[in-house]
């Protein structure tokens, strides 16, 4: 059975900063899983991206949080990070890690962090 196993989310002041991890794991085949990305979903909306990496390593950000967020990938670890600053209210949602198998091209979600902002 394959995860992705999720940390570094919590409570937090507004303008404090958070980094949240992201890795697979698990007892299955784990060989090709490659985390991609970060998404949001808070209470009565819909799941949104925050920040990805393309197929081609380029980056993307969801526009509210640019300038402010930072993802990045260590690949010897096959972790994907991030980095949240200068946090808001706004931004308080359960994030969610969001992987692919380079192999089957089958997706992978993880199970949710929550991240608070609030004072």
């Amino acid at each position: 059975q394959v995860q992705l196993v999720e940390s570094g989310g919590g409570l937090v002041q507004p303008g404090g900063s958070l980094r949240l991890s992201c890795a697979p794991s698990g007892t299955g085949m784990i060989f090709g899983i490659k985390p991609m990305g970060w998404y949001r979903q808070a209470p009565g909306k819909q799941r949104d991206l925050v920040a990805r990496f393309t197929s081609s390593d380029i980056t993307n950000y969801t526009d509210s949080v640019k300038g402010r967020f930072t993802i990045s990938r260590d690949n010897a670890k096959n972790t994907v990070y991030l980095q949240m600053n200068s946090l808001k209210p706004e931004d308080t949602a359960v994030y969610y890690c969001n992987a692919l198998s380079v192999v089957t091209m089958r997706e992978y979600w993880g199970q949710g962090t929550q991240v608070t902002v609030s004072s």
